[in-house]
């Protein structure tokens, strides 16, 4: 979608005559007779023609002819428009409107430029965000209502669900064909009330609606797809499209239109700490779904406001959107803006970065890479698919070969500066919270793995709490204490069942939830502790 499609949705909307673009001037639409400014900021010359030029047909010049005019028509979801560009001293742009949606383009405008997306992440209809070259519509101005008609029902139908998923503060949309649309809220999946049931080829037809055209071929030859919409001013959405037995299938995942700082998740300042590092590499870990991106997001933008440096991300797809604040801010889309992971990491050393995150450290050539990026004068973040911050060491080193296992431990013993690893659980009152496993680069953890003995990793973070090391039992007990999580939750998200049982046995909760050979286990050790004690006595 066009960028000035956003200012011709505001015309059609206030019931406007014409939309002015004035060089030195503010964007306004005349109602009545009356200009009422739609920005704050005046419009440059570039911007203008920004805006003019990406909705010219394709056998309209590009510039200005002798006598400095310009006229053509262009046609969107919201009607067909007159556009008059000249230059008479300054440039000018007049747009009127000549007939309602759905009127017929005229032969020099195609529909592609009338729809498609420019910047590589599919938006919604009905407001069209504009990007850094262009303003921004001022929030004052009546916008269109929740999600105007397109005359595509396929794409009404996906957004509206979308919206419905943001309003109910759910994380994910489910389609699957034969099942009305589910959304999981608080960890939980329900049905949408009074959605019916869709078909294969009714989701294949919204799923389609909001891909790229690069996402439709991919889900077409390999029936999986991974890719990004947005509905600006709501949020953006990371999508998978995928087929099983009955058909076609969808899952949606909303990611606030706002930047989640560090402040607001809570996250230590031990591991704010870590922002401020010139080199190194600092894995987040944990399990699909546990909040992940969300931390890396809050790190990043703690990065952008303290930090005067260039950050490139390396993401499939991108999910949090960075504007550049203090830093330049790079953000590149594995399968759009490069073929992957490994291929634009290698590329990022040529494009001077000083920080560098990596979605996700999917195979050995990227994680190698990683690895010596963060050797060689940058800061590296990634995400591991582990469960706890020791395992997380294991395997990165056990994705090498055997003859190379030694060098990389080496490697990753003076590069690896801190691992978090988070899973996320189910709030008192509604809700979830994260608890964190933080393992922190000290001396004696750089030795442990250096040495292979990573077995004794869980008891350095254990006496190391005063340097910001946290275990991931001592993070849930802290939740169970302040009453945000109830002890079976923290008993079920627990990979030490043992340790977790004893700890909430020692504050007097009732752990009757508990797996009987779990409970047993725990009581042994209780009792094979206690031992040694009344023999003393």
């Amino acid at each position: 979608m066009a960028q000035l499609d956003r200012f011709l949705n505001l015309l059609v909307t206030n019931n406007a005559t014409a939309l002015l673009l004035t060089e030195g001037e503010v964007a306004a639409v005349i109602i009545k007779d009356s200009p009422r400014p739609v920005m704050k900021q005046p419009l440059t010359s570039a911007q203008i023609l920004t805006l003019v030029r990406e909705i010219a047909p394709q056998n309209q010049p590009h510039s200005l002819d002798a006598a400095g005019n310009v006229r053509f028509e262009y046609s969107s979801a919201d009607g067909t428009f007159e556009v008059a560009l000249t230059q008479n001293g300054k440039i000018a742009a007049r747009i009127e409107r000549r007939g309602p949606a759905g009127t017929a383009p005229k032969p020099n405008v195609t529909p592609a430029q009338a729809s498609a997306p420019q910047n590589g992440t599919p938006r919604s209809p009905s407001t069209a965000a504009p990007s850094n070259e262009a303003p921004r519509a001022e929030a004052g101005v009546a916008a269109a209502p929740r999600a105007a008609a397109t005359g595509n029902r396929a794409l009404d139908r996906m957004v509206n669900l979308l919206r419905v998923l943001v309003s109910n503060k759910a994380s994910d949309l489910h389609l699957r064909a034969g099942s009305p649309p589910m959304l999981r809220s608080s960890g939980e999946i329900a049905n949408i009330p009074n959605e019916p049931a869709l078909s294969s080829d009714e989701i294949e037809a919204m799923v389609h609606s909001v891909m790229l055209d690069h996402s439709r071929q991919e889900f077409k030859e390999i029936n999986d797809s991974d890719f990004a919409y947005e509905i600006p001013g709501l949020a953006r959405f990371r999508c998978n499209a995928l087929r099983d037995r009955k058909g076609t299938g969808g899952v949606f995942r909303a990611i606030p239109a706002a930047v989640v700082t560090v402040e607001e998740m809570g996250v230590s300042a031990e591991v704010q700490r870590l922002c401020h590092l010139t080199k190194g590499l600092v894995l987040v870990t944990g399990p699909t779904g546990s909040g992940k991106s969300t931390t890396l997001c809050a790190l990043i933008d703690l990065i952008n406001r303290t930090r005067s440096d260039h950050v490139i991300t390396i993401e499939d797809p991108i999910e949090f959107v960075h504007e550049s604040k203090k830093c330049l801010i790079t953000q590149r889309h594995v399968g759009v803006h490069t073929s992957s992971f490994k291929h634009a990491l290698r590329a990022a050393l040529r494009e001077d970065p000083d920080i560098v995150l990596v979605g996700e450290l999917r195979d050995l050539e990227t994680v190698s890479m990683a690895i010596e990026t963060a050797e060689t004068g940058h800061l590296v973040f990634g995400t591991v698919h582990t469960s706890t911050a020791v395992s997380t060491v294991d395997r990165v080193i056990d994705q090498f070969p055997p003859d190379r296992q030694a060098q990389i431990r080496v490697m990753l013993s003076e590069s690896l500066k801190g691992v978090i690893s988070q899973v996320l659980c189910k709030k008192i009152g509604g809700g979830r919270v994260a608890a964190r496993e933080i393992m922190l680069s000290t001396p004696s953890v750089s030795n442990l793995i250096r040495e292979g003995k990573t077995f004794q990793l869980p008891s350095v973070l254990q006496t190391s709490r005063r340097l910001g090391m946290v275990t991931m039992n001592d993070a849930l007990i802290e939740l169970v204490d302040s009453k945000q999580v109830e002890p079976q939750e923290a008993y079920l998200k627990a990979t030490d069942k043992v340790g977790i049982i004893n700890m909430l046995k020692q504050r007097g909760k009732d752990v009757s939830f508990a797996d009987p050979d779990d409970a047993r286990a725990a009581g042994a050790s209780t009792d094979a502790q206690a031992k040694p004690a009344g023999k003393t006595r």
